[in-house]
């Protein structure tokens, strides 16, 4: 049976619907909740085994956000952010590989006929949430854009307040000048919009495709023939938790930049170009 694009209700707390997308999303939440708890109650002065494998993976990626902020101290900020949504991904895509992740489930009356409602399904094979992380991943990068370069200089990249304020004092000129740039603002608004879209079509697309692919692979042959396509989307999960945590990065580094930076970095890179030809 071709799993149905929406997450299925498991139980209801209320009027709340328990999906299996939730279910596999709580299993990756209270995961890292232990093993935080873990990490902070028996910490050593000296690391070793666990607590030294859990601080090599927090320098990687803590050296890895710094090469796209440019800043240790950006990448600091960043990191509780981008590493998180990474780490989170990935364990809640690969789980979703694990065997009994949609065949063991109850049997229901779905529209007159008796089906299986898989008790665990992929956490990002439920467009909700990915829909929730793409909006926290936009908003974030505009709350911590706010608070780092101040409310003028974040909101002026999409309407020039500075300008409308003064195009009155120096002629018709700069008065049109101040409403094409506030229609490029609305635009700019627009293109946030379409981050959100983007983001969060692109991980339930591929997370699901890949849920419909192993599916119907295992509906032809259940042992051997599977199997390539695991390690597939094996790849396919790390893949898409990387994309997924690179983009919102990219999103924190602009929003937290100056215009004047933003210059200088495309002027530097056009630069280099020059040189290379």
């Amino acid at each position: 049976m071709i799993p149905p694009a929406a997450a299925e209700a498991i139980f209801h707390i209320g009027s709340f619907p328990i999906t299996n997308a939730l279910m596999n999303a709580w299993i990756a939440v209270a995961f890292f909740a232990v093993v935080g708890f873990i990490l902070r109650f028996k910490k050593a002065k000296t690391p070793h085994g666990f607590q030294n494998a859990a601080e090599a993976l927090v320098e990687f990626l803590l050296n890895e956000v710094e090469k796209v902020a440019g800043d240790r101290a950006k990448a600091k900020k960043f990191l509780p952010i981008v590493g998180g949504i990474f780490l989170f991904l990935l364990f809640s895509n690969w789980i979703g590989l694990l065997p009994g992740t949609g065949s063991i489930g109850i049997y229901e009356m779905i529209k007159g006929e008796r089906e299986l409602v898989p008790l665990l399904r992929p956490a990002a094979s439920d467009l909700n949430l990915t829909l929730a992380m793409a909006v926290f991943a936009v908003v974030a990068s505009h709350v911590m854009g706010l608070i780092s370069i101040g409310p003028m200089n974040h909101i002026s990249k999409f309407i020039n307040i500075r300008g409308i304020l003064f195009a009155f004092k120096k002629g018709p000129v700069a008065v049109v000048v101040a409403v094409i740039e506030a229609f490029v603002g609305v635009l700019e608004l627009i293109g946030e919009l379409a981050k959100v879209l983007s983001l969060s079509l692109r991980l339930f697309g591929n997370i699901f495709a890949g849920e419909v692919l192993i599916t119907v692979m295992l509906g032809l042959m259940a042992f051997i023939v599977p199997i390539p396509f695991m390690l597939l989307e094996l790849l396919v999960g790390a893949v898409q938790a990387t994309v997924f945590a690179m983009l919102t990065l990219a999103y924190l580094t602009v929003a937290t930049s100056h215009h004047g930076d933003e210059e200088e970095h495309q002027k530097g890179g056009r630069a280099t170009e020059a040189l290379k030809a």
